[in-house]
């Protein structure tokens, strides 16, 4: 069984962040460990409060993951504020960290703010040169690139720009195109799309962590990359359809990460 790391926050309503991500990296069959960026107030109606763990508990964190436990994967999501992604990037660099997805994380589906503005900059510099592969979603991507993302072209310029900042792989989400849920991959070189139908439900929370914490499992279990995105897609898919079976909440309600299993298991 691999190790896969999740570096993200803690969402207490349990639909996102820490807990999306550990739910997927379990349900893959991976065993996931976890550093905690920052500490929210959530439910299915948004972001009550958030706060950022210190630089120094943060790094405390890390040390003693990485000097116990191989990793075959990290992922990051929600890192808040640009000294984290600082003390993450250093510590990734001096521990070698490998198969490394960023999720760049800045605003919430219901639209609370998550990274720092200032903090951007830190992310695109620091963080993005060590990624294996970067998952931003239409509105990141425009943030990134630096230029509107509303279509499908749209997406492929984004990812030309973004992959300039020096990850090796660039997945923009199209999650909110109108017609289909079409991802785009680009490795600097080749375009590839990845289609799938858009599913009615009003429980989208924690899509974007579950589908780079999903992906981050299949590259630490040996998939190449177009192959663990795939897969990642497909598992993302699956959760979004049976999420029905879940009544969490009277906002954007979470996937139901444990589809997999018999359904009066998860009733």
């Amino acid at each position: 069984m691999k190790n896969i790391l999740t570096i993200a926050g803690s969402d207490s309503g349990g639909g996102a962040g820490i807990q999306a991500d550990l739910k997927t990296i379990t349900m893959l069959g991976a065993y996931g460990s976890s550093v905690i960026t920052s500490i929210t107030a959530q439910n299915t109606l948004g972001v009550q409060k958030a706060y950022a763990l210190s630089e120094e508990m943060v790094a405390e964190q890390l040390d003693a993951v990485f000097c116990d436990i191989h990793f075959s994967a990290i992922k990051t999501g929600m890192l808040s504020n640009g000294q984290l992604i600082n003390v993450i990037s250093r510590k990734i660099k001096a521990y070698g960290g490998v198969n490394l997805v960023v999720d760049p994380v800045m605003v919430a589906t219901s639209g609370d703010i998550l990274l720092e503005k200032a903090a951007v900059k830190c992310l695109k510099d620091q963080l993005l040169p060590l990624a294996h592969l970067v998952t931003p979603n239409m509105d990141e991507a425009a943030v990134l690139s630096g230029i509107p993302v509303k279509t499908l072209d749209d997406m492929k310029k984004a990812a030309a720009l973004i992959h300039q900042l020096g990850p090796q792989y660039v997945l923009v989400k199209g999650g909110h195109l109108s017609e289909k849920a079409t991802d785009i991959l680009y490795d600097g070189k080749n375009y590839v799309a990845f289609e799938a139908p858009k599913i009615t439900t009003n429980n989208t929370h924690g899509t974007g962590c579950t589908l780079s914490a999903a992906i981050a499992t299949f590259l630490g279990q040996g998939e190449k990359t177009e192959e663990a995105v795939k897969k990642g897609k497909h598992y993302l898919t699956e959760a979004l359809k049976n999420s029905g079976c879940l009544h969490v909440g009277s906002g954007h309600g979470p996937l139901c990460h444990n589809f997999l299993l018999p359904e009066e298991e998860h009733d």
